[in-house]
C-alpha cells in the first residue's frame, strides 16, 4: 500500500506546481508513515519519517527557494529510485497491497496498522541526528547518502539474485525429480512474477469483474512471499559462514594440538564420515525442516486456540464473528505471525460453501500480505466455489489450475491430501471437470513398504499366511457396529450398578427418592445459570481479536451440558478432587461430545457406515478368504468410496489450556449455583439454603492446591441410596464390534470417539510431528490393528463369585475391596480441652489424618472395583474388543482405562477368549502347566515336574472348581487366586469332557518372559552369563536370576555377619527372592539406590517377623548388596547401560532431546524438559500448570539420562512384541499381549512359542546399538555448528568419541534362543 502511495506521489511531483507538491509530499508521507502491514520488509530502509521531518522543519523556517527545490528535486529521484528499486523487489508483498487498496476498501482499515512506527526502534534513534542536520543547513550531503545507500543496496541484491540462482541449480541437480519441480516453482525468477503482477494491477485499475479479480488473487497467491526470501538470505547466510569456517580450519587445528593425536585422528575420520553420510541421506532434508518447525512451535498452543476458536465460530454458524476475529488477528503484526495458512482455509472453505468468491478473493490477499503461501486446502476451497456456482467461466477456473500447476502443485494433490466435509469433493470434482470433462482423480493406495528388513518378508511373501477370521458371520458384525454407533453417538451410557443386587432398604429407597428430586432442582438451577452466564459473556470481551468462551459454550444444547455437570457432582469422591483434574475432565467430554456433533454435521457417519459393512467381508466367517491385512482392506474401500466427506483428520484437538478454562468455568457455575436445603437429613436443624459442593485448598507435598469437595450431606445422601445405575463415557466401556483399523496416526479405534495413536503428556506435540513426518509405520499400525481385533467374552461363573464376596464384605486376602462401612473410625477429640497434653494432641492428630486417609484409599478402591465389575456385568452376554493404542515408547494398552486384560487379577479372571478352540493333544498339558505358573509354587521346576505336580494335586483342583467357597479352598493360595480358580474350572471342564482333546476352550494361557529387560540387555552384549541367568541359553530346569540374586546376597550377607556387622546378623532368615525381586527387575528399568531402597523397604515391612526399627538401616545394606550382585553378574549390561546414561546426559547438555527410532521404524523422542510454570487465571482461582514437555525448554538433562536406557529397552520389547503378533496373525492364530507376556489358546502356545523366540533371535541379529550409535551421530554431531568449536568443543568431541565407541559384546550365540524351553514360558 506505501508503494502504491508512492507512485501517485511520484506522478504528483512529476505535474504539480511547487507549492501543490509541499502539500502533497505532507499528506501522502503521512500515509506512507501510517502504513506498513502489506510490506514484510519495512520502507524505514528509506527515512522516509526523516524526510518529512526535515521537509517540515525547512518550510517552517522559510528557507529560500533555491533550496527547496534543490531539496524536493533531490528527494524526487530518491523516490523514483526507491519505487523502482521496490518494483525489482523478490519481496512482492509491497505490490499486493495494490489489491487490497484498489479492491477491497472494507479490509483495508482492518489491515492496517497504526503501531508501525511505533515498532520501529531504529527510525527513532536516527531522527534527533539528522534533525540536527537540517536545522544547520547541510541538506546538500544527506540526499547524497540517501543515493549511496540505495545503489549500494543495489549491488547486493544483484549478488544476492545471482547467488540464490546458482544455488537453486545446485539444489535441482541433487534433489529428487518431484521435489525439485515443487521448489523449482516456490522460487520463480523475479520477473515473470512482477510481470504478472504488474498487470494484474493495470486490470484493477480500469475497474475489472469479480472473476477477474479472484482470477488475479489466486494467481498472485502463488507467487514468492517473503518467507521464499528470508529462507533465501539464511541458506546465503549459512554458505558463506561454512566458506569462513572452511578457512579457519587451519587455525582450528593448531589450537587443538595439544590433544591426543589418536583421539583427533579418529574425530577428523568422524567427521568426514558424517559429511559424507549427510550428503548422502536426502531424507535430512525432512530432519532440517522439523527442526525449523519445532523451533517455531512455540506459539503452537497459541495457533490451536485460534484455529479451534475459529471451527467453534463456524460450528455454531457464527460467521461474522469468525470473521471479524480474523480480520483482527490479521490487523496487528504481533498476532498476524501467529496465522497459518490453514487458518485462512477456515473461513476459506466457509465462503466457498456459500458460493461468495468475492469473500476468498479477500482471503488470498490477506494471506499474501501474512506473507503465506496458498496450499491445496486453499486451492480447493477456491475451486469448489467456482464449482458451486453455475456462472463461473472455465476460463477462471483454468487460470486457477494453470497457477497451482506453476505452484508445484497437480489437480490429484487436492483430492489426495485435502479434508474433505460434506459435498466438498463433489463440487471440487465438479469444478475441475468444467474444464477438464474426462477427468478422473487418480487416487492409489500407498504401497511403499517399510524399509525395515525384519518386516519386509512379511509383507513381500504371503502365500502361506493365513489370516484368522472371526466367529462371527457378517449379518452378525454389521448388528454389533450398528449397536456400538448408538452408544458413540449418545456419548454416554447408563448401566446397572453390581450393588443393585443388594436387598432394598426403606431408607435406600427414601435416599433415591430425595436425590432424584434434587437433581430435577438441580437442573433447572443449572440452565437457567448456564444462560444467564451465557449472556454476561456475549456482553463482554466484544473486542474482536479477544478468544472468547461463549463459542465453546453453544456447540451442545444446553441441556447437554447441565447432564455433564450433574454426572460429574455424581462421580465426586467424598474426599473431593483437584480442581485442575475436574476442569479437564468436564472440558474433555464437551470436546468429545463436539467431535461426535462434527462429525454428524460433516456428514460422516453415513459414509463410515458404508465402509464398515464392506469391511466386515473380511473378517467375518461366511465370506471368502482374504489375503490382505485389515489396514489395507479398509484403505482399499475408503479409495474406492471416495465420494463424499474424508473419514480421516476431521477434527482439531483443542489445547489443554482451552479445556482447563472452559472446566473451570463450568465448574464455577456449579459452585456458585447448586445448593441444598441444610434440613434434608435432619429435621431438627435450622433450615437454610447451603451449597453442595466448596472450593477448597489443600497441600499436596508443599505445593497448594484448590479442591472441590461435596458437603457431607450430599455424600452421606449417595452413600445411603446405593444407587442402582452408573454412568460412563462411551469410550470407557469396551467396543460392540471390531474396531476401526489403525490406518494413520489420526485415523483409527473408535467409530466416532476421538481417540489418538500415541498416548502422551497433555500439550506435548512433538510426537504427533514426529508420526506425521514418519515414512512407514504400517507394521505399527498392522500390530495394533491385530491386537485390537481379538475378540472376548465374559467368564460369568467366576464374575458371580467375585460380584457376591463384593456384595458381601469384600475380601482383602483375594484383593476384593470391602465397602466403606468396614473402615475405621474417625477418633474425634477436642484440640482445646486441656486435659491432653501436647504430646497426646499430636499423637490424636495422626491417628485423624492416617483414619482420613485410609477411608480415602479405601473409597478409591471400592470404586475402582464397582466399575470393573459393573462393565463386565453390563457385557456378560454380549462379546467385545478392546482398541489398542500405544505410549511414547511404542508400548500397547487397550484404550477403555477400567476393565481390560491388563488390570488386575481379579479383572484378567473375568476374561476369555471369544473364539473357542480345541485342547489337541498337548492343549490339557498347557493348562496345567499355566494353573501351576499362576500358584507360584514351582518357579524353578521344569515343565515335566510342574505337569507332574499338577497331576498331583488333580484332587485339590477339582475340589476348587465345584467348592470354590466352601471346599478345602486350595486355590486361595495361588499368587494370582482368581485366574487360577478360573484356570481349574477350565482343567475340571476338560477333563471331564468326553475326548479332552476336542473340548473347545475359550481359556487364554500366558507365556512370560523370564525378567525380559534383561534377556534384552544380555541378547545385545551378547553376555553369556547374564544370558543364563535369565534363560537365554538352553537348561534342563528354568534359571531364576531373582533367586540367584538373593542366594548372591545371602552369601554377602553371611560373610558380613561372621565379620560381626550387626545389621547383616539380624537379617538372617529374612533374605528371600521376594525382598529382593523388584529391585532386580527395575534396575533394568532405571530405578536408582534410592528407589530400590524403597522397595526393599516395603518388602520388609511385609514381614510380620521383622523387627520394624531395623528396617532404615536394613534396606540401606541390602540395596547395597543388590546392586553389587547384579554388577557381577550382568557386566554388559551395565556397560550398556552406562553408554546409553552417559549418551544421553552429553546430548542433552548439548541443548539436545534424545531421539531414536526403533528397528520397525517408530520414532521416539523423550519429552523432558526443564519445568516451566505457567498461571492460568480464572474466576475462581489461578491455576499453576508445570509444563515440562515445553520445546523451547532446555532438555532435563537428569531425566533425560535417567529414562533412556529403560526407555530404549522398552521401546525393544515393544518391537519384538510387535513382530510376534504380526507372524502370529499370518499363522491364523490368537494373540494378545500384556507387555512382556503373551497370551493364545492351549491348542497354540507352541506355535507361539515358536514364533516369540524367533522374531527375537531376528530382532537382535540387527546391529541394534551400531545403528543407534550411526543415528545419533548423524542426528546430533552432523548439524554442530563450527563456532561452537570455539566454547563446546569439548563436549562436541567427547560426545563423538562416546556414540563411536559402541560397547564391546561377548560371545553368546543368539541362536541358542531358539532351543530353550524356559526363555518365555
Amino acid at each position: 500500500m506505501s508503494l502504491l502511495r508512492a507512485c501517485s506521489l511520484a506522478k504528483c511531483l512529476g505535474r504539480r506546481s511547487l507549492a501543490d507538491v509541499r502539500r502533497c509530499f505532507a499528506e501522502r508521507c503521512q500515509l506512507c508513515v501510517s502504513v506498513r502491514s502489506a510490506a514484510v520488509r519495512r520502507i524505514s530502509e528509506t527515512p522516509v519519517c526523516l524526510q518529512r521531518r526535515n521537509i517540515s522543519s525547512v518550510i517552517l523556517k522559510s528557507e529560500d527557494a533555491k533550496k527547496r527545490v534543490h531539496e524536493q528535486s533531490q528527494l524526487l529521484d530518491v523516490l523514483k529510485a526507491r519505487i523502482q528499486q521496490l518494483q525489482s523487489d523478490v519481496v512482492l508483498d509491497v505490490q499486493h497491497a495494490k489489491v487490497q487498496f484498489l479492491k477491497s476498501p472494507s479490509f483495508g482499515g482492518g489491515v492496517s496498522s497504526g503501531r508501525t512506527v511505533k515498532g520501529s526502534s531504529k527510525d527513532k534513534s536516527d531522527i534527533p541526528k539528522s534533525g540536527q542536520v537540517v536545522t544547520k543547513g547541510a541538506s546538500k550531503s544527506q540526499p547524497s547518502r540517501w543515493m549511496k545507500k540505495l545503489s549500494e543496496e543495489n549491488i547486493n541484491k544483484l549478488k544476492k539474485q545471482q547467488i540464490l540462482q546458482q544455488k537453486v541449480q545446485r539444489n535441482a541437480k541433487e534433489k529428487l525429480p518431484g521435489k525439485s519441480k515443487a521448489s523449482k516453482s516456490s522460487l520463480m525468477p523475479t520477473g515473470t512474477t512482477h510481470k504478472t503482477m504488474s498487470s494484474s494491477a493495470k486490470k484493477r485499475r480500469g475497474g475489472t469483474k469479480l472473476s477477474d479479480e479472484i482470477r488475479s488473487s489466486v494467481s498472485s497467491a502463488a507467487t514468492v512471499t517473503a518467507a521464499t526470501s528470508s529462507k533465501a538470505a539464511e541458506a546465503l547466510k549459512t554458505s558463506k559462514q561454512k566458506q569462513r569456517d572452511s578457512q579457519s580450519k587451519v587455525s582450528d587445528k593448531d589450537a587443538t594440538k595439544k590433544t591426543k593425536d589418536g583421539d583427533l585422528t579418529e574425530i577428523e575420520e568422524l567427521e568426514k564420515r558424517l559429511d559424507e553420510q549427510v550428503q548422502q541421506r536426502i531424507h535430512l532434508s525432512t530432519t532440517e525442516s522439523f527442526q525449523e518447525s519445532s523451533t517455531g512451535s512455540s506459539c503452537g498452543d497459541i495457533q490451536l486456540s485460534i484455529r479451534s476458536y475459529l471451527e467453534a465460530c463456524v460450528f455454531i454458524g457464527d460467521i461474522e464473528r469468525s470473521q471479524n476475529f480474523l480480520v483482527s488477528q490479521h490487523r496487528v503484526m504481533s498476532r498476524r505471525k501467529h496465522l497459518t495458512t490453514d487458518v485462512y482455509n477456515i473461513m476459506m472453505r466457509v465462503w466457498a460453501k456459500k458460493g461468495t468468491l468475492n469473500q476468498i478473493g479477500r482471503i488470498f490477499i490477506l494471506m499474501e500480505e501474512a506473507g503465506l503461501k496458498p496450499n491445496v486446502g486453499s486451492y480447493s476451497a477456491a475451486l469448489e466455489c467456482m464449482g458451486r456456482n453455475p456462472n463461473s467461466p472455465p476460463k477462471v477456473i483454468s487460470r486457477c489450475l494453470n497457477q497451482m500447476k506453476k505452484d508445484g502443485l497437480c489437480v490429484d494433490d487436492l483430492f489426495r491430501e485435502c479434508v474433505f466435509q460434506q459435498d466438498e469433493r463433489d463440487m471440487l470434482l465438479k469444478a475441475v471437470q468444467t474444464v477438464k470433462p474426462d477427468y478422473e482423480p487418480s487416487l492409489t493406495l500407498n504401497a511403499s513398504q517399510c524399509s525395515s528388513p525384519l518386516v519386509q518378508d512379511f509383507y513381500t511373501n504371503r502365500e502361506h499366511h493365513i489370516y484368522p477370521k472371526l466367529d462371527f458371520t457378517q449379518e452378525e458384525l454389521q448388528r454389533c457396529f450398528q449397536c456400538q454407533l448408538s452408544v458413540e453417538q449418545a456419548c454416554t451410557i447408563t448401566i446397572d450398578s453390581v450393588e443393585a443386587m443388594k436387598p432394598v432398604t426403606e431408607n435406600m429407597v427414601k435416599m433415591r427418592e430425595l436425590l432424584a428430586e434434587q437433581r430435577a432442582q438441580w437442573q433447572k438451577v443449572l440452565l437457567q445459570a448456564l444462560r444467564e452466564n451465557k449472556m454476561i459473556l456475549t456482553k463482554t470481551n466484544t473486542r474482536d481479536y479477544k478468544l472468547n468462551l461463549y463459542p465453546y459454550l453453544c456447540l451442545l444444547e444446553d441441556k447437554e451440558y447441565v447432564d455433564i455437570m450433574i454426572q460429574s457432582v455424581s462421580n465426586l469422591p467424598p474426599s473431593g478432587e483437584s480442581l485442575k483434574i475436574l476442569a479437564h475432565d468436564l472440558g474433555n467430554r464437551i470436546y468429545t461430545k463436539y467431535c461426535v456433533r462434527q462429525k454428524h454435521q460433516n456428514g460422516i457417519v453415513e459414509k463410515l457406515r458404508s465402509i464398515y459393512d464392506a469391511y466386515t467381508e473380511l473378517l467375518a466367517k461366511d465370506t471368502k478368504v482374504y489375503n490382505v491385512l485389515p489396514r489395507e482392506q479398509w484403505c482399499k474401500l475408503e479409495m474406492e468410496q471416495s465420494s463424499g466427506p474424508t473419514l480421516q483428520g476431521a477434527e482439531t484437538s483443542w489445547p489443554y489450556v482451552l479445556m482447563l478454562e472452559l472446566g473451570t468455568f463450568i465448574v464455577d457455575i456449579m459452585v456458585k449455583n447448586l445448593k441444598i436445603n441444610s434440613d434434608i437429613l435432619n429435621p431438627a436443624y435450622d433450615r437454610k439454603c447451603i451449597p453442595i459442593l466448596y472450593h477448597m485448598y489443600t497441600f499436596r507435598s508443599t505445593r497448594q492446591v484448590g479442591f472441590i469437595k461435596p458437603h457431607p450431606i450430599l455424600t452421606q445422601m449417595q452413600q445411603e441410596a446405593m444407587e442402582t445405575t452408573l454412568t460412563f463415557d462411551s469410550s470407557v466401556m469396551p467396543m460392540l464390534c471390531p474396531p476401526v483399523p489403525w490406518t494413520s496416526e489420526k485415523f483409527g479405534a473408535y467409530l466416532l470417539t476421538p481417540a489418538k495413536l500415541m498416548r502422551t503428556t497433555h500439550g506435548a506435540t512433538q510426537h504427533e510431528e514426529l508420526l506425521e513426518k514418519c515414512p512407514n509405520l504400517h507394521p505399527v499400525f498392522d500390530s495394533l490393528n491385530q491386537l485390537s481385533n481379538c475378540a472376548w467374552m465374559i467368564n460369568k461363573p467366576i464374575l458371580d463369585i467375585i460380584i457376591s464376596i463384593f456384595n458381601d464384605r469384600g475380601s482383602d486376602k483375594l484383593d476384593i475391596p470391602p465397602p466403606l462401612s468396614e473402615a475405621p473410625k474417625i477418633p474425634h477429640f477436642n484440640p482445646q480441652d486441656p486435659a491432653y497434653t501436647a504430646s497426646e494432641k499430636a499423637h490424636m492428630k495422626r491417628e485423624v489424618i492416617n483414619a482420613k486417609k485410609k477411608c480415602s484409599e479405601m473409597h478409591s478402591l471400592r470404586m475402582d472395583a464397582l466399575y470393573k465389575l459393573s462393565i463386565a456385568h453390563h457385557m456378560r452376554d454380549k462379546l467385545f474388543w478392546f482398541p489398542h493404542n500405544m505410549d511414547f515408547r511404542g508400548r500397547t494398552y487397550p484404550c477403555p482405562p477400567y476393565f481390560n486384560h491388563l488390570g488386575s487379577d481379579v479383572t484378567r479372571a473375568t476374561l476369555m477368549f471369544a473364539e473357542g478352540k480345541p485342547l489337541g493333544p498337548k492343549g490339557l498339558d498347557w493348562l496345567k502347566i499355566h494353573l501351576v505358573n499362576l500358584t507360584g509354587l514351582k518357579k524353578r521346576s521344569s515343565l515335566q515336574g510342574r505337569l507332574e505336580y499338577a497331576d498331583s494335586i488333580m484332587e485339590d483342583i477339582l475340589d476348587s472348581a465345584d467348592n470354590p467357597l466352601n471346599g478345602k479352598k486350595w486355590w486361595m493360595e495361588a499368587d494370582e487366586p482368581w485366574q487360577a480358580l478360573a484356570c481349574c474350572m477350565e482343567i475340571a471342564n476338560a477333563v471331564r469332557s468326553p475326548d479332552p482333546t476336542k473340548f473347545v476352550s475359550h481359556f487364554p494361557v500366558h507365556q512370560d518372559g523370564s525378567c525380559n529387560g534383561l534377556q534384552h540387555y544380555a541378547a545385545l552384549g551378547r553376555d553369556v552369563i547374564g544370558a543364563t541367568s535369565v534363560n537365554l541359553m538352553p537348561c534342563e530346569v528354568p534359571q531364576d536370576v531373582y533367586s540367584g540374586v538373593a542366594q548372591q546376597v545371602e552369601e554377602l550377607r553371611t560373610r558380613d555377619a561372621a565379620k560381626g556387622l550387626k545389621i547383616a546378623q539380624v537379617l538372617e532368615g529374612f533374605i528371600s527372592r521376594k525382598v529382593v525381586k523388584q529391585t532386580v527387575m527395575t534396575v533394568v528399568y532405571g530405578v536408582t539406590r534410592y528407589g530400590g531402597r524403597l522397595q526393599i523397604e516395603k518388602r520388609l515391612k511385609e514381614i510380620d517377623e521383622f523387627p520394624k526399627e531395623h528396617v532404615w538401616d536394613a534396606s540401606h545394606y541390602l540395596v547395597r548388596l543388590v546392586f553389587s550382585g547384579l554388577k557381577e553378574m550382568f557386566t554388559g549390561t551395565r556397560e550398556i547401560q552406562d553408554w546409553l546414561t552417559e549418551s544421553a546426559r552429553l546430548i542433552s547438555k548439548c541443548g539436545h532431546t534424545v531421539e531414536w527410532v526403533t528397528p520397525l521404524g517408530l520414532p521416539i523422542i523423550q519429552p523432558y524438559h526443564r519445568t516451566r510454570n505457567l498461571v492460568l487465571k480464572s474466576t475462581m482461582q489461578h491455576i499453576n500448570l508445570q509444563i515440562s514437555h515445553d520445546t523451547k525448554e532446555r532438555p532435563d538433562t537428569v531425566k533425560q539420562k535417567n529414562a533412556f536406557p529403560p526407555n530404549f529397552i522398552h521401546s525393544l520389547d515393544s518391537t519384538h512384541m510387535m513382530l510376534t503378533s504380526l507372524h502370529c496373525y499370518s499363522a491364523g492364530l490368537t494373540f494378545v499381549s500384556v507387555h512382556d507376556c503373551f497370551w493364545t489358546h492351549a491348542l497354540t502356545v507352541d506355535t507361539m512359542n515358536k514364533i516369540c523366540r524367533e522374531q527375537f533371535v531376528a530382532l537382535h541379529s540387527q546391529p541394534i546399538l551400531q545403528g543407534l550409535s550411526n543415528f545419533l551421530l548423524l542426528k546430533y554431531c552432523s548439524t554442530i555448528q563450527r563456532e561452537a568449536k570455539n566454547k563446546k568443543y569439548q563436549e562436541y568431541r567427547r560426545l563423538m568419541l562416546l556414540l563411536a565407541k559402541v560397547p564391546q559384546t561377548g560371545d553368546f550365540d543368539l541362536q541358542r534362543v531358539k532351543e530353550s524351553t524356559y526363555f518365555f514360558s
